[in-house]
C-alpha cells in the first residue's frame, strides 16, 4: 500500500518520476506473472539454485579446511589471518576477470565467482568461532581426560556452531551476490539474465520483479533451513530467551 501510495503520488500526481523509472507494484506483479506464464522464471530459478548450491557447497568445504587450518597452526593464524580478512571484504565482481579468463564464459566461471565469493567469509566465521569458545569448557574437558581430536569433536566444534551458522549465513549472502554478478555477464539463463535482459529493455518492472524473488528465495532457505538450525543450536545450548 505504501508503494503504490508513493507511485500514486509522485508519478501520477507531482510528476516526479517517470513510469519507466519508478514501477507500480501492479506492474511489477503483472510482469511476475508472465515470466511465471512463460516459464521464464522456473527455468530462471532453477539454473540459479543449481549454480548457487553447488558453488556454495564447495565454498563450505574449502571455508571449513582453511578456517580449522588457522586455528590450528599459530603460524598461520599469524600471517594470513588479516589477508583472509582482506580477501573477504573484496567484492566477488572483481574475481571475474579472473574467472574469465581461467574458464572462459562458462558454468565453471559463475561457480568459480560464487566460490570465492563466500569461502572467506566462511573460514572467518569458523576461525571465530573456535577461538571463541569459552576456555572453561576446554579446561573442564581436559581435567576429565579428554585431549587432542577428542576436545575438537566434543567441545570445540559443538560450542562454535551458533558463531559457525551465523558465518554460514553470512557467506550465503555473499554467494547469492556473487551469483548475481556473474549471471549477469555470462549466463544463458538464471536470474541474473533475466535481471540483465530487463535492464537492457529499460523493464523497469522485470528488475523489480527478479529483485522480489531473489528476496523471497533468499527468506525461505533462511527459515527452513538456517533458521531451523539456528534453533535447534540455541535450544541445545540454553540460549532461548522464552
Amino acid at each position: 500500500m505504501i508503494w503504490e501510495l508513493a507511485y500514486r503520488i509522485g508519478v501520477d500526481l507531482l510528476k516526479i518520476w517517470k513510469p519507466y523509472t519508478f514501477p507500480s507494484p501492479v506492474a511489477v506483479f503483472k510482469t511476475l506473472i508472465g515470466l511465471i506464464a512463460d516459464n521464464t522464471l522456473g527455468i530462471a530459478v532453477l539454473a540459479s539454485m543449481k549454480r548457487i548450491i553447488v558453488g556454495y557447497s564447495i565454498s563450505i568445504f574449502l571455508g571449513i579446511i582453511i578456517g580449522l587450518t588457522i586455528v590450528r597452526y599459530k603460524y598461520l593464524d599469524e600471517n594470513f589471518s588479516a589477508l583472509i580478512l582482506g580477501l573477504q571484504t573484496l567484492p566477488s565482481i572483481c574475481w571475474l576477470p579472473f574467472a574469465i579468463l581461467w574458464y572462459g564464459l562458462s558454468e565453471s566461471a559463475i561457480i568459480f565467482v560464487i566460490a570465492i565469493g563466500s569461502t572467506f567469509a566462511i573460514s572467518i566465521a569458523i576461525e571465530s568461532g573456535i577461538k571463541n569458545v569459552n576456555p572453561l569448557y576446554i579446561r573442564a574437558a581436559k581435567t576429565m581426560g579428554a585431549s587432542g581430536i577428542k576436545i575438537y569433536r566434543n567441545v570445540i566444534i559443538p560450542a562454535s556452531l551458533p558463531n559457525v551458522i551465523s558465518g554460514l549465513k553470512q557467506g550465503w549472502s555473499f554467494a547469492w551476490r556473487a551469483l548475481m554478478a556473474g549471471e549477469m555477464l555470462s549466463a544463458t539463463k538464471g536470474l541474473g539474465q533475466v535481471l540483465m535482459v530487463g535492464r537492457d529493455l529499460a523493464d523497469i518492472s522485470q528488475v523489480m520483479a527478479v529483485m522480489i524473488v531473489i528476496i523471497v528465495l533468499g527468506l525461505v532457505v533462511d527459515k527452513l533451513l538456517f533458521g531451523r538450525i539456528e534453533t535447534n543450536i540455541r535450544h541445545k545450548w540454553g540460549l532461548d530467551r522464552s
